[in-house]
């Protein structure tokens, strides 16, 4: 059953259409759980493999409206330093002004516009991403995987999404030539999110 999914109940959207009221409670403050949430990213290399990779510093927070998908939102602060592709040379070089120019732009931000219905547990989120001080739109396709309480009493709620980008949009334009043909690395990059939150207390 999707977040958002329609029943015979009698909670209304603002349109009048009735929602799930047991969906509809989701509907409330998220705080992005680290430990059991990534950030990852794949790059193809040398034209013939694929380099994954991953931020392992970032916070976030959702929040979740379940009658009205369109007003939910979400922020993501990465921190650039916090790269690992399982390669310290190769991280460094990503550290870089090469690349990233973590010492100058430290963080990745994401700030969502916009949220949508596709259908079943699939939704998008759209919004701008920064990186190295440039902001482009970027679309997330997610897919919702459900809600539970954990045996420490934690409402949670989990998503795990993909986007693809051109690096080169957002400044990251560094590569080399192959001897034969093409370039060392991929403008097309694939983010993957894994994502984990926990909902804010009435208190907090």
């Amino acid at each position: 059953m999707g977040l958002f999914n329609r029943s015979s109940d009698t909670a209304t959207t603002p349109s009048g259409s009735a929602v799930d009221p047991a969906l509809a409670a989701l509907t409330g403050e998220y705080t992005l759980d680290p430990a059991h949430s990534s950030v990852g990213f794949t790059a193809r290399h040398a034209m013939v493999t694929n380099v994954r990779g991953s931020f392992t510093d970032f916070d976030g927070t959702l929040k979740l409206d379940g009658t009205d998908p369109a007003a939910s939102s979400a922020v993501i602060d990465v921190r650039i330093a916090s790269i690992d592709t399982g390669n310290a040379d190769r991280d460094g070089h990503l550290r870089s002004a090469d690349f990233f120019d973590a010492e100058q732009f430290p963080e990745m931000t994401f700030r969502s516009t916009g949220a949508e219905i596709v259908g079943g547990d699939d939704y998008r989120l759209t919004g701008d991403l920064t990186i190295k001080g440039v902001t482009k739109p970027l679309t997330i396709d997610l897919e919702f995987n459900g809600s539970a309480k954990d045996p420490f009493g934690n409402e949670r709620v989990g998503f795990e999404g993909t986007a693809a980008l051109l690096r080169s949009e957002w400044g990251l334009t560094w590569n080399a030539a192959l001897e034969t043909g093409g370039v060392l690395v991929s403008d097309k990059i694939k983010l993957t999110f894994e994502i984990s939150a926990i909902r804010k207390s009435d208190d907090a």
